[in-house]
């Protein structure tokens, strides 16, 4: 049987944890006669959807993302849709796709769990011509993606510093909504675009979201009191969210969303990391067009 080529890409500073051991241990757990690794690392943002472009079209047979969720979004974009097959080895501060496809955040069970060849197809999503694979948002949500890429260091201490930073001078949105042909008008604190369930850390934004259905939710927050806010962290991390009366949640293939105020660029995020657009924000899901090993 002839050996598969498997690519490492690996974010030297992702999640602040050092990978400097990472090679070693991969060629210590691979099994040496399904594999033939080789290892690159990342050296600037998009330079993980470069080397994994170029690696696909050389026909490598597994692109395996070593980071964050940028790192795996970076990767599963130029992965989606081609022969090539995603791995993850999760290194991030939020992990949210890998813990919703239950890979291993221990290292050496995410290495061993390659070596089982075990391939699942998912779904994946577009948010304004953007490719995301997990969550993708906009409002509170995408603000703070914003303000926790200026942190001179990550993690998930560093995130909830900066919510509580932000939600006291947040203001709500009104926003124009459209899904699947059915119209309405918002006021929200943030609309999430989830594919799979949570955003990572285990926070539930949609408990009932699938990877595999077909199914975008859009997941509405509406503006709430802030002496609230405890038990709205509460829902999350009990996956109750829908239970919320503050929280309206919709499956649909399409969205498009708008705000009332046109002439200013919004901030989105795709997997938590932010972007600036104008105009119409349209989402739409690819159904199970991403191969990934776990």
């Amino acid at each position: 049987m002839l050996k598969k080529k498997i690519l490492f890409i690996i974010n030297p500073i992702s999640g602040g944890k050092n990978k400097r051991n990472f090679q070693s241990l991969a060629d210590k757990i691979l099994d040496p006669e399904l594999y033939d690794p080789q290892f690159e690392f990342s050296q600037r943002a998009g330079h993980a959807f470069t080397l994994a472009e170029r690696a696909s079209s050389e026909g490598v047979d597994v692109i395996v993302a070593v980071g964050g969720d940028g790192t795996i979004n970076e990767v599963a974009s130029a992965v989606e849709g081609t022969n090539s097959i995603m791995g993850i080895i999760p290194f991030g501060s939020g992990n949210g796709l890998a813990r919703s496809l239950n890979v291993s955040l221990k290292t050496d069970r995410a290495l061993k769990a390659l070596n089982r060849f075990k391939i699942e197809v998912i779904d994946t999503a577009e948010l304004a011509g953007y490719k995301f694979f997990n969550m993708g948002g906009v409002g509170f949500d995408a603000r703070i993606s914003y303000q926790f890429t200026t942190l001179p260091k990550r993690g998930f201490k560093g995130y909830v510093k900066t919510t509580f930073n932000e939600i006291l001078n947040y203001k709500a949105k009104k926003y124009l909504i459209e899904i699947d042909g059915k119209r309405m008008e918002r006021d929200a604190f943030m609309i999430s675009i989830a594919n799979s369930s949570q955003y990572g850390n285990n926070a539930y934004i949609s408990p009932t979201a699938s990877l595999k259905d077909g199914l975008l939710d859009l997941c509405i927050v509406k503006p709430f009191p802030l002496y609230h806010f405890p038990v709205m962290v509460y829902h999350l991390f009990s996956k109750t969210s829908e239970k919320s009366r503050y929280v309206e949640i919709i499956k649909g293939k399409n969205i498009r969303i708008k705000t009332t105020n046109v002439d200013t660029p919004e901030v989105i995020h795709l997997d938590g990391e932010p972007r600036r657009v104008n105009g119409d924000i349209l989402a739409n899901i690819k159904p199970l067009s991403l191969k990934v090993l776990h």
